[in-house]
């Protein structure tokens, strides 16, 4: 039989029992959340490890048109024989390039052009481009794209609200002037643009410049073996200052920059012209309201 006292006691255990329990829930939560978020930061943790890797170890120096003369006979012998290999080889290559952010991507186009010709160096390089920036803007986007959404200011927000309702347009724009290209891949995926909208804006954007590095290249076989002699009786002689004489500045014309800033011009046209529509039907709408 039990007294009053006992009675009083007995529901006094309930706020015990249910603390542990809430603090299994909230422990367990925590737990919950973290394993998601190391699953999606583990990637650009990845991303980043080797960008400092070919960094430290000097990889982005390797990709040059001196290695190309140094081992020209082999590559030579390889693409003879193997020639869908060498093909794959070189987009395996120049995807890893593009999605490590390495400034390389312009001479790679060139040495795409002069191995396999200005047809199938076009095309191999814009897919690796594209293979290439889509890889980093996806890790991009899964990894803080999100979370800079959640926790953005009004004013971030509010731009990224105007980015995303033109992405293609700006998203056109930025890659037919030369901004950074590493720079263009990872903006959009922080403001939550859509992967469609990246790829077909970043496949027209590169599509000019790309044509004209190949082809570029595609033609550079008289010089590269004007210089080739030097070249190899330098490194024969033990110097450590070989350089072959070029310069990417050679392709970036005048002619060829005024063409690219009249077309980067162009699509912004749509985003003005909405931009003055808007305005105008802001401006009309009371009056005819009234």
């Amino acid at each position: 039989m039990s007294t009053p006292a006992d009675d009083r006691r007995t529901p006094a255990r309930a706020p015990d029992q249910g603390t542990g329990q809430g603090s299994g829930h909230a422990s367990g939560h925590a737990s919950g959340e973290a394993r998601p978020a190391i699953r999606r930061f583990a990637p650009l943790i990845v991303v980043v490890a080797l960008i400092a890797l070919a960094y430290g170890s000097g990889l982005h120096r390797h990709i040059s048109l001196e290695t190309l003369i140094g081992n020209r006979t082999a590559i030579d012998q390889f693409i003879a024989r193997h020639g869908f290999a060498a093909v794959a080889g070189y987009i395996a290559l120049y995807i890893a390039v593009i999605s490590l952010s390495l400034p390389a991507g312009a001479i790679l186009t060139v040495i795409g052009g002069f191995l396999f010709g200005a047809v199938v160096g076009s095309v191999a390089a814009l897919v690796s481009a594209l293979t290439g920036a889509a890889v980093i803007f996806l890790i991009a986007r899964s990894a803080a794209g999100e979370w800079l959404t959640r926790r953005a200011g009004p004013f971030a927000a509010k731009f990224a609200d105007g980015f995303r309702a033109d992405a293609f347009s700006y998203l056109l724009f930025l890659r037919l002037v030369p901004f950074p290209f590493w720079l263009v891949n990872l903006a959009p995926a922080l403001f939550g643009v859509r992967l469609s909208t990246f790829i077909a804006a970043t496949a027209i954007g590169i599509l000019p410049a790309t044509v004209t590095f190949a082809v570029f290249g595609a033609g550079l076989d008289s010089v590269i073996a004007a210089q080739e002699p030097q070249y190899s009786a330098c490194l024969a002689a033990g110097r450590a200052d070989c350089r072959v004489d070029f310069d990417l500045s050679q392709v970036l014309t005048p002619t060829l920059l005024c063409a690219l800033g009249a077309f980067a011009v162009l699509a912004l046209i749509p985003v003005v012209a909405r931009r003055i529509w808007g305005r105008k039907l802001d401006t009309s709408g009371p009056s005819k309201r009234i």
